[in-house]
């Protein structure tokens, strides 16, 4: 099957402006996310998509492709789901332009289970780790069946409990790699609006829960260090900084 990764990369973020463009150890962060989704599935199958033409211009001088987006986008899936129509694929992959610590692996794990349960929206996950507060609403935490089905996602701490003898082990954590058809992302953008709950919880892809989807999870390697405010590139960057002395 065809996939691609699309890679939604807004100048204008609230919390965060011209964060695709933030240095990361002197790179834009941008780039650091095209070139580990070009290990996954080929540089020319690479995609961002933007409303952006600063954005646009740096990824294609370095050999990225770029698609132009309407500037309006409720969320990066609905700017996905624009996108899609304008390239043809059998699945598309949407990797958060602000995790530049993700593992190409990774996304081709998400691809495959996309292949074998194509009728299925495909998130990542792994567990928090010791240094990470469940109670950080910049951690969408994650409740699944035990078949790996997700029932909610949320920023609070969930599951949430009584009795601190029935506290969960660990705390699951939404990972930003999803895999979707272009049916599933017609059927998002169709939708036209926020649900309620997406509009609570600022999670987009709670959509598809109200649209009565199956979300399936696939566990990823732990160490994905999202970027959502300035305060967090230092840490990103001293655990690339020690990813490259592991691999030297």
């Amino acid at each position: 099957m065809k996939q691609c990764v699309i890679i939604p990369a807004r100048f204008r973020s609230t919390r965060f402006p011209a964060k695709p463009l933030a240095p990361i150890l002197g790179k834009p962060m941008i780039l650091w996310v095209a070139e580990l989704s070009a290990k996954a599935v080929g540089k020319d199958h690479v995609y961002v998509a933007t409303e952006d033409q600063l954005i646009a211009d740096l990824v294609t001088q370095n050999g990225f492709k770029a698609l132009m987006t309407s500037p309006d986008a409720m969320t990066g899936t609905d700017r996905l789901a624009e996108a899609a129509e304008m390239i043809d694929y059998d699945i598309y992959i949407n990797v958060q332009g602000d995790e530049p610590l993700l593992e190409p692996s990774d996304i081709m794990r998400i691809a495959e289970r996309k292949a074998a349960q194509p009728d299925a929206i495909v998130n990542g996950f792994c567990y928090l780790g010791a240094d990470e507060d469940p109670h950080s609403p910049n951690i969408p935490k994650v409740v699944a069946n035990e078949d790996g089905t997700m029932l909610y996602m949320s920023r609070a701490a969930v599951p949430a409990f009584k009795d601190p003898k029935n506290a969960p082990e660990n705390y699951m954590k939404q990972v930003c790699i999803y895999g979707f058809t272009r049916e599933d992302l017609r059927a998002y953008a169709k939708f036209g609006r926020k649900s309620a709950v997406e509009h609570s919880e600022d999670i987009e892809i709670l959509r598809f829960l109200e649209l009565g989807r199956k979300i399936v999870l696939v566990e990823t390697k732990p160490g994905s260090l999202a970027v959502d405010v300035p305060a967090d590139i230092p840490p990103v960057e001293a655990a690339l900084r020690a990813r490259r002395g592991t691999e030297g």
